[in-house]
């Protein structure tokens, strides 16, 4: 019955998907289809609809909207700017200074506003032309910004890890968080080497050490946007506040910023945040229903176990079954953006991972970081689409200049898979 039903999952999604039917429906329709083998038709359809309904009846779930809106209010906050300074007093002095800033700059922003694609832009548009100018190879800056902007999947505030959770049936978003915090921080700090190696070698030097007053401006002016960060991860770690509670003060926090402190935007402008935060989160919660019935579809008719028999046929040993699944989510991240990845794949994936010792937590933060990785590949990858437009750029420059990067983050994912103390080590720290 797997089988069949795994047939008829894949031909009915991938039919209507090529056809161009939204996401969400080409789901419910594949799930609605699987659970015909075994269901009657009024069954199946009123079984697929109690199971969307009480995926969404999550008190959880509170954390998206208020993280979206959070983000929102921050790219349109005018703190780009800001950010990158301080970048610059961050990285400013080592070897291709310029390029650095760029992904010291990508990593906070893409942390506060939650988006690579927002990061790419806001920081890539400011630092890309800069490094330009300053003599750096074209399709290397904007390899720099496309490989550095997916760090903000990582590091909290992070909607993937909420999105897994709840599909994951409960995993700690808290441990999450932080987990993937320290995951991101590796991303970036492993892209810096590899630009300061590059760089040494092209003679790319680095900035003249700042003053102690201009470093003093520069931090003053970026520390009420740095704030959020340490809020955010801070609380969760002493327990002062939940995840939703944190996206909560996030929401509060920003529109201080950008409406009292700031003063970048004005209060008129709230309305049209609130139009597109009620946009986006709509369309998540709309995937996450439809994954709630594909899951149960796919769980009634054994597809996970099937899969699970298949991967441990290939072998029992739990290095060959991560590498497996990693390759798996890989080539998934090459043709599927991240929240519809994360909805179809834990269901089938996680109860491998747990059948070799893996920890859920652990496993979460292996899938975001394999996905983010496919945002900047082709054939989909959005991110690398974005950025050669942002750099003005061919893709294929900008690929070719990427290969020492995919090198570098194949290289980080394959620590953080089999080395599971380097990023659990800060959720065990808060006791989570």
């Amino acid at each position: 019955m797997a089988g069949t039903a795994s047939l008829i999952l894949l031909g009915v999604f991938g039919g209507l998907a090529l056809l161009g039917i939204p996401l969400a429906l080409a789901i419910t329709a594949a799930a609605i289809a699987a659970l015909l083998l075994v269901l009657p038709f009024d069954m199946a359809l009123f079984t697929s609809a109690q199971k969307m309904l009480a995926s969404l009846d999550s008190f959880t779930l509170l954390a998206v909207p208020f993280f979206i809106l959070s983000g929102v209010i921050m790219n349109s906050g005018g703190i780009a700017v800001r950010l990158v300074d301080f970048a610059k007093l961050l990285a400013g002095r080592v070897p291709g200074s310029l390029a650095q800033t760029n992904i010291a700059g990508n990593m906070l922003f893409g942390a506060i506003s939650g988006s690579a694609i927002a990061a790419s832009t806001s920081i890539g548009g400011v630092m890309v032309p800069m490094q330009k100018r300053e003599g750096y190879d074209p399709g290397f800056a904007a390899a720099v910004n496309i490989a550095s902007a997916p760090t903000g999947m990582l590091i909290p505030p992070s909607t993937a890890f909420i999105i897994y959770s709840l599909v994951a049936g409960g995993a700690s978003i808290a441990a999450l968080f932080l987990a993937g915090a320290v995951a991101g921080v590796l991303w970036g700090l492993g892209l810096m080497v590899m630009t300061g190696l590059i760089a040494r070698r092209r003679g790319w030097r680095g900035d003249a050490r700042p003053t102690m007053r201009d470093a003093a401006q520069v931090t003053l002016r970026a520390l009420p946007s740095l704030m959020l960060i340490v809020l955010i991860i801070s609380g969760i770690m002493l327990g002062i506040v939940t995840a939703v509670e944190a996206s909560g003060i996030a929401v509060i926090y920003t529109m201080l910023l950008a409406f009292v402190i700031h003063r970048t935007v004005p209060l008129r402008a709230l309305p049209s945040f609130l139009i597109e935060t009620v946009q986006m989160t709509g369309t998540i919660m709309l995937l996450l229903a439809a994954s709630a019935a594909l899951s149960f579809a796919m769980a009634f008719t054994g597809i996970p176990a099937a899969v699970s028999a298949l991967i441990l046929a290939i072998s029992e040993n739990p290095l060959i079954v991560l590498l497996i699944i990693n390759i798996l989510l890989l080539v998934v991240g090459c043709f599927m953006d991240m929240g519809p990845a994360i909805l179809i794949f834990t269901p089938i994936l996680l109860p491998i991972a747990r059948e070799v010792g893996m920890d859920p937590v652990h496993f979460g933060v292996v899938m975001v970081f394999n996905l983010a990785i496919g945002t900047i590949t082709p054939p989909v990858g959005t991110g690398l689409f974005v950025g050669a437009g942002v750099a003005k750029v061919r893709v294929e420059t900008a690929i070719r200049a990427l290969g020492p990067f995919y090198l570098l983050l194949f290289a980080v994912l394959l620590l953080v898979t089999y080395v599971p103390s380097v990023v659990m080590w800060l959720p065990r720290l808060a006791g989570l």
